[in-house]
């Protein structure tokens, strides 16, 4: 897909990678709404590249629909939908509450799975249109000290998967964006689980960086969006020998939580 003079909504746009694809997609061309559920970060944005900009919190099925509909009643039928908005939090299966899992879940994944719920349908009565999820590395791979973050990220892969397998003949093109560390306010969340310093110092790029990425990908309407090159490689590794790894996994999580 080619973003000039398409339609297109960021949830999470306000700042991080959201910020940046606005920036990116208005440079291009697009009318964006930039939605987020801080109403003043997503007006900054919006005034910056002259989009739009709408307030919505998407942990619920009634402010998705609110949010799609509001969408297009200003801009006019979405061609782009970028399912955005995330959240970090969480640590070991054994100490994460069921109120954290709920709050992650409902962010990470059913956002996705309630947006798609108001767009879809439109978008193949008009004959297609284009969604991308943004998931991470994690949900290739895993993200050590964090299982919720991990398994929603995880979830979005396979939502992804799962739409352009069913939707792609009805005119639905499919990304899924897997960065592995980007500096944004994500970042810091992430920092906070154990090891996370270390971690985070394996290799950081700039949500700029992110967002050249993806407008390269769209172009070429390619499924899966891998800004750090090195990813596809550990998903191979991944992929053809599960036990090594593990192992290797298991090793480098001994590394980062060693006080060395």
């Amino acid at each position: 897909m080619e973003t000039n003079e398409k339609r297109v909504l960021v949830t999470g746009g306000g700042s991080g990678i959201g910020a940046a694809m606005c920036r990116r997609f208005a440079a291009d061309g697009a009318t964006v709404v930039v939605a987020d559920m801080n109403a003043e970060a997503a007006q900054a944005v919006a005034d910056e590249i002259g989009g739009v900009a709408l307030t919505a919190d998407v942990g619920s099925a009634e402010a998705n629909e609110a949010m799609i509909d509001e969408a297009e009643a200003t801009v006019g039928p979405i061609d782009l939908l970028v399912l955005n908005a995330g959240i970090a939090t969480g640590t070991d299966v054994t100490d994460t509450t069921d109120e954290t899992w709920d709050t992650i879940w409902r962010v990470n994944v059913m956002a996705h799975v309630w947006a798609l719920r108001a767009w879809l349908p439109r978008a193949i009565e008009r004959g297609g249109g284009y969604v991308l999820h943004t998931a991470s590395a994690a949900g290739l791979l895993t993200s050590l000290g964090s299982a919720p973050y991990s398994v929603t990220k995880h979830a979005v892969v396979s939502l992804a998967e799962w739409v352009s397998i069913t939707h792609a003949d009805k005119g639905i093109t499919v990304s899924a964006l897997c960065p592995q560390f980007v500096s944004t306010p994500l970042l810091d969340d992430l920092k906070d689980i154990p090891g996370g310093q270390k971690l985070a110092a394996l290799g950081v790029k700039e949500p700029s960086e992110i967002a050249d990425a993806v407008a390269e990908a769209i172009a070429e309407d390619r499924f899966l969006i891998l800004p750090h090159p090195e990813v596809e490689q550990y998903e191979q590794n991944r992929a053809n020998d599960r036990e090594r790894w593990l192992g290797g996994m298991r090793k480098l999580q001994r590394h980062i939580l060693s006080e060395d």
